[in-house]
This record gives structure tokens, sequence and C-alpha cells, in this order.
């Protein structure tokens, strides 16, 4: 087994970037159909989007604050693992792996690498500090698929083995894990195959969302059915992609390989649903992050993965993250606190914030929330 790890730096060539700029300059533009956001990204938002990619978006400059980070690579599993890994200068650090969501990558992330490796940097406390380690999920960004692709699928089991694998190719014996969206769903499976190492995780919501047993919902405020209802409309009134994706997803690769846009727009999509489609939708565009954004779509366009990281619903490795009290739990963004209660009937919830927030994104849109609760959660373990 080949264990070497090897430095890694991104170096789009210049004739690919040629081209991504070519092709979104001879986009095929539909015809806009009645009703706004409710059919789906509008085409005038979507073009000045586009337009921007296009002659506002510097990606050499995202390229180089890429490669600030340190980058490598390893091969577990057949699988080449594209990984980012950030030691703190905090002697007394916890190693944390983080998992990003999906449609997304690993620079999603990156807003929280600056203040949990190094808390004393921005006015935190240095006791709560982390080394960090963000892997490419398989099939995302440069953790891409050999060529044939393996058959076995990746289900988040399996991804979770090759993250224990990777901390102990680090040298970690000792570690916490954080995951959002789909990474929501590998880091409990860390605890599970992992349980002598893994000393806690921390998730963005998904547990204790109810199931449907009327039990579930004695003691219910009318606060909490009222976040419950706006969470099942998120789940019940969006576009339909994920069947679609866990039965055809070759099909929609095509488009995505293909034409730019269509890949923007899938992405984007993704982010606005959370907002409070349709009508939140709307008041999107204006306070995106418009960069951070294309940073992430620009990934997917460069390396050719937007068919391969749908493994996660082809693979069933979507749904809700499994539960487990082998270690302790945070949850962040989790919901009402009746889903707190609901959750802890099956896992060892010892931290919850409820901040409403649901999304594909969480680090991008709230970033310092998000870094407060994984030093509170984990600060209770150490």
């Amino acid at each position: 087994m080949n264990e070497e790890i090897h430095p890694f730096r991104i170096a789009v060539p210049q004739a690919d970037l040629d081209d991504l700029l070519d092709r979104l300059a001879r986009t095929r533009w539909p015809r806009q159909l009645p009703g706004g956001w409710s059919r789906g990204v509008p085409v005038a938002q979507l073009r000045e989007l586009a337009e921007h990619w296009r002659n506002g978006f510097d990606w050499r400059a995202r390229e180089a604050e890429l490669n600030a980070f340190p980058q490598f690579r390893t091969e577990i599993d057949g699988q080449q693992i594209h990984f980012l890994h950030v030691r703190s200068p905090e002697p007394g650090a916890l190693p944390l792996v983080l998992t990003h969501s999906w449609p997304n990558s690993f620079a999603e992330l990156l807003d929280l690498v600056g203040p949990l490796a190094d808390p004393r940097a921005y006015g935190g406390d240095p006791d709560r500090a982390f080394h960090v380690v963000i892997p490419s999920l398989p099939g995302f960004a440069y953790s891409t698929f050999p060529e044939p692709a393996d058959e076995r699928p990746w289900t988040a089991a399996r991804v979770a083995r090759t993250w224990a694998q990777l901390m102990s190719r680090l040298g970690y014996e000792r570690y916490g894990a954080h995951g959002n969206d789909a990474g929501a769903l590998v880091s409990p499976q860390l605890a599970l195959v992992d349980t002598a190492h893994v000393v806690g995780v921390h998730l963005t919501g998904g547990l204790g969302i109810p199931t449907g047993d009327p039990a579930e919902l004695e003691g219910m405020t009318a606060q909490d059915r009222a976040g419950l209802e706006r969470l099942a409309s998120l789940f019940s009134g969006g576009s339909g992609y994920a069947p679609y994706l866990a039965a055809r997803p070759q099909t929609l690769a095509y488009g995505w390989l293909d034409s730019p846009v269509a890949q923007l727009a899938f992405v984007l999509e993704r982010l606005a649903e959370f907002d409070g489609w349709p009508e939140g939708a709307a008041e999107l565009l204006p306070r995106l992050d418009r960069d951070r954004l294309l940073t992430t779509v620009s990934l997917y366009w460069f390396t050719g993965t937007g068919g391969t990281s749908s493994w996660t619903y082809y693979d069933g490795a979507a749904g809700m993250p499994v539960d487990q009290a082998l270690v302790p739990t945070g949850v962040s963004h989790g919901g009402p606190d009746a889903f707190r209660r609901i959750a802890s009937r099956a896992n060892d919830v010892v931290h919850w914030s409820g901040h409403d927030a649901a999304s594909h994104m969480v680090a991008m849109v709230d970033a310092d929330t998000l870094v407060a609760d994984i030093r509170e959660f984990f600060g209770k373990l150490r």
C-alpha cells in the first residue's frame, strides 16, 4: 500500500481558463418562463452572475488564495484524497477533521481555518485551538475518481473509514470531527468506525427531525411546530433533484461538464432553496458573496467533478445523520429545542444551538456562529 503524502498545489492551465471564458461568452440563453423563481433560477439573475464570472471574477486571485493553505494528496483505498492540513501554533491543539457539504467543496470551509487553528490571532482562547484537516470528499474537486471508476459504492461509512486512515496517517491518535450536510452524514460514521480515537462529533443540523411518530410531537410548543413546518416545507417543496440524482446522475453530468452555466445554475439553486424559496430566493444575489460561490463552481468546472460528486445520492449517502451514542455530539443550526429532545433519545447530545439557518453551505453564510459553536462544544471535551 502506498502511504506517501505528497504536497499539492492548484495550477489550472491557461487553456482551461480561456475555454471557460469562451464558453461563458457563447452561452445559449433560454427564454424566461412565467413565475420567476418558482420555476427555477431566473434568466436575468443567472445571466448577471455568469457575466460577473466572465468579466469580474479573478480565478488566478482565488487560486492563489487556495494555494496559501498547505494542501496534500495521498492514496487511500485506491482513491486519491486531496486535503488541507493546517497545524495550529498552539501546542495543546486538538486535531479536527472537517467535512464539507454537497454541492460544495473544501473552499466552503476556508473562513473557519484561521479562527480555529490560531484563535489567539482572532481574539479567541488559545486553549481552544485545533489542528485543522479538510479533505475533499471522493469525487469532489481534487479527490478525483480514478479511471476507470471504482465500482464499489462510496457510502458515508466508506468515507469515514477513509478519513480514519487519513487521520492515522497524519499521526493523530485523538481527534474530533465536524460535518455539514453530506459531511454531517460522514462525521457520525467516524464515531462508529474509529470510536477509540474520536473524542466528539459536531454537526450542523440533521439530528432530531421528527419521523412521524406521534410521540415525538408531544410537548412541542407552537414555536417548535412552526419550525418543524418550515423545515418540512424546505424538504417537500424543493426542485426534486434528489430522486433524479439517486436514479440517473450520469444523464445530468453531460450538461454540467459541457456548460459552465448549467453547473452554476444548479449550485445557485441549492443555495437559494434554503433561503426561503421562492420569495426569499429573489433577495439572495444582492447578499451573496459571489466570488466565494464562484470559487466552488469553478472548482467543479476545472476538475470535471459535477457528475462524480453525485455519488452522495446514487450510493445512498444522502439523507439524515445516523444516531450514535459512543461519543458526545454537538449540534449547531439544529432547529427547535424539541428536535434536541428527539435527538437525545439515541445520541449523547451535550451541546445544541438552534440557529435557524439550515443550508447546504452553513460555513459560507454563518461562519462566525459556526466557529463559536465548534469551540464551545469541543471545549467541553478537552
